[in-house]
């Protein structure tokens, strides 16, 4: 069988025919060894065909095509053109080998061609690569390495490229810095405090705040020159009066030493120092909270914008937090203690990273480790809503990764398609109502109060989002879902009504059927009443077959009336009546006829 070798290049496709194999055998060592000399390896590889590329941007295009396992219409018809033609219901008589697995595949999708990548195949193509330049006759030496040079740039280039306003690079430079000056300033002013304690050591008791003692260090400098004039000044530093007269009254009993000019410029200098660290500690939480809010407002505002930022940071991207499931997301930070527990045959950890937030600390000991699950789980319906609502194409992507549930998906792609919601997914409104659920959640725990389902919660989200761009009312999905049950227990009681109703004609009440009870989910009708049922139908046949038909009392049919009984037992009232009556004159008569008997003797 003929093998081919297709080999991408900066200069374009080419396809090799590999013969006399059996020289060098189907050994990767001996292809290793004769890969090395040009004239051995070229007696077994030529040279079949060689398509350059037109221009910097189709190189780029067909390399782009490549990497992700795409065959392009360029490629296909290079391959159907070069190559033997496959006859349908017989096995082709070549393949064709490829350094990646995933273009083999797509391109035995399309067009047939039998593929194949092994160790064999990557050690001939490691020496078409070695001596490419040798084969093509036409290229000049240095061009290789000026398209392989330019291709590089501009393939990094735009694997660069991004939104500049949904960037988590930033995000995550920004939370390591937040995390770097915390511990910076702590310490430093605790250097301030150590510093400036051998001057005043009454200040430290007297000001607890490390920001507030280095402007109070600042303001005061030498403490042998504070007097009441001060009192205001620090009162606004403060912002507290009794505590300004405190410190000027501890001044004038103070124990610290005295210290030089030179000493206090330094101290001054570095309090200035830590406060500015501290300012500029409060902007950049600023700017992670807007960028948060930009990159991934639904996270952030389900769980925070720092703990939000280091879920990211911690994953390295939004995409790999997307891409985690929400067990793994539980536990991300806490892969030593994880490690551990698995060696030492352990409790494994039940929350990393996520202990941070606030739902967690409220939980109760006994469902923190549920309350970290559930939370998870939301946090990564909200990081995949962020992470891949920018396009329209990704829209079965948000689905598929937002709930397997085949309802929720048909529910979702509904809205999504049908309202156009896409273009207005990157708001806080899903966000918001996941971060409402695991309240409801808390609820369940505490109260044991039901908390709604996702189909439900998703379902308000999409309303909100098209109610003034999820800036309006928030509650709309949740009224809809609420007034449901609502509206079919009034139809219950309408119903109860309209047979209560029924019960009682002109003042008199009727039989009416007792209501029949459910057990486990069979209705268990009472056996007396059928037979009652039985009985009266059966006399109203016998009835029928006299030629006495029913009548219809007041427009309605007896036969369907709930007044069967009531007109029944008038029926047989009247009945009993006209046999006393009978009787009766049967009587009489016999008495006449004895009477009569009696005067002929």
């Amino acid at each position: 069988m003929a093998l081919y070798l297709l080999f991408e290049s900066a200069s374009g496709f080419s396809l090799f025919l590999a013969h006399g194999l059996d020289e060098i055998g189907q050994n990767t060592e001996a292809v290793r060894s004769s890969v090395v000399d040009l004239n051995r390896f070229g007696k077994v590889v030529k040279l079949a065909a060689f398509h350059p590329f037109e221009s910097a941007l189709d190189a780029l295009n067909q390399c782009n095509a490549v990497s992700e396992g795409l065959m392009t219409d360029e490629l296909r018809n290079f391959l159907e053109l070069n190559l033997p033609k496959i006859k349908e219901g017989k096995k082709p008589k070549f393949s064709l080998g490829v350094a990646e697995p995933k273009i083999g595949s797509h391109i035995f999708e399309v067009t047939k061609i039998p593929c194949q990548s092994n160790e064999f195949v990557l050690e001939l193509i490691r020496g078409v690569r070695l001596h490419f330049d040798r084969f093509i006759k036409d290229l000049k030496p240095g061009d290789l390495e000026k398209a392989q040079l330019g291709l590089g740039h501009s393939y990094s280039r735009a694997k660069v490229k991004f939104n500049v306003n949904r960037v988590d690079n930033m995000v995550i430079q920004a939370i390591f810095l937040l995390d770097t000056l915390d511990k910076d300033v702590n310490s430093f002013s605790m250097r301030v405090r150590e510093w400036y304690s051998w001057h005043f050591p009454e200040l430290v008791k007297i000001v607890n705040d490390n920001y507030l003692y280095a402007k109070v260090a600042k303001f005061v400098e030498n403490k042998s020159e504070l007097s009441e004039e001060k009192i205001p000044g620090l009162a606004d530093i403060l912002g507290d009066e009794d505590k300004a007269k405190e410190i000027v009254e501890a001044s004038k009993a103070s124990m610290g030493q005295d210290l030089s000019p030179i000493d206090l410029i330094n101290v001054q200098q570095f309090a200035q120092r830590v406060m500015d660290l501290s300012e500029y500690r409060k902007k950049l939480y600023e700017y992670l909270v807007t960028k948060m809010n930009d990159i991934a407002p639904n996270l952030a505002s389900l769980i925070g914008e720092v703990v939000g930022a280091r879920l990211i940071s911690h994953a390295g991207s939004l995409t790999n937090l997307a891409k985690c499931p929400s067990s793994t997301l539980q536990i991300l930070g806490a892969e030593k203690a994880l490690f551990r527990a698995l060696k030492t045959r352990g409790n494994t950890p039940k929350y990393g990273l996520i202990f941070h937030s606030s739902f967690i600390g409220r939980a109760s000991t006994r469902n923190k480790g549920r309350m970290a699950r559930y939370l998870a789980n939301k946090c990564s319906i909200a990081s995949r809503i962020d992470c891949f609502s920018g396009n329209c194409s990704s829209l079965f992507q948000i689905v598929q990764l937002v709930s397997p549930s085949s309802l929720i998906m048909e529910f979702l792609l509904d809205n999504l398609l049908h309202h156009h919601v896409n273009a207005d997914l990157n708001t806080t409104a899903f966000g918001e109502k996941l971060r409402e659920q695991v309240e409801e959640r808390l609820e369940f725990y505490d109260k044991g109060i039901a908390p709604r389902k996702n189909i439900d919660v998703m379902k308000a989200a999409l309303e909100s989002t098209q109610t003034k761009g999820g800036q309006g009312e928030k509650d709309d999905g949740e009224m809809e879902t609420e007034d449901e049950p609502t509206e079919f227990s009034v139809k219950k009681s309408k119903k109860k009504k309209s047979k209560g109703d029924a019960a009682v004609v002109d003042g008199e009440p009727m039989a009416v059927d007792k209501p029949t009870t459910v057990m486990n989910g069979d209705a268990s009708v009472e056996p007396e009443t059928e037979k009652k049922k039985k009985k009266e139908k059966r006399k109203l046949a016998r009835e029928q077959e006299q030629g006495q038909a029913p009548e219809n009392v007041n427009g309605v049919n007896l036969f369907d009336s709930e007044q069967d009984g009531t007109i029944k037992k008038k029926k047989k009232n009247k009945s009993k009546d006209g046999d006393g009556e009978d009787l009766q004159t049967t009587v009489e008569v016999k008495k006449k006829k004895k009477s009569k008997g009696k005067g002929d003797e």
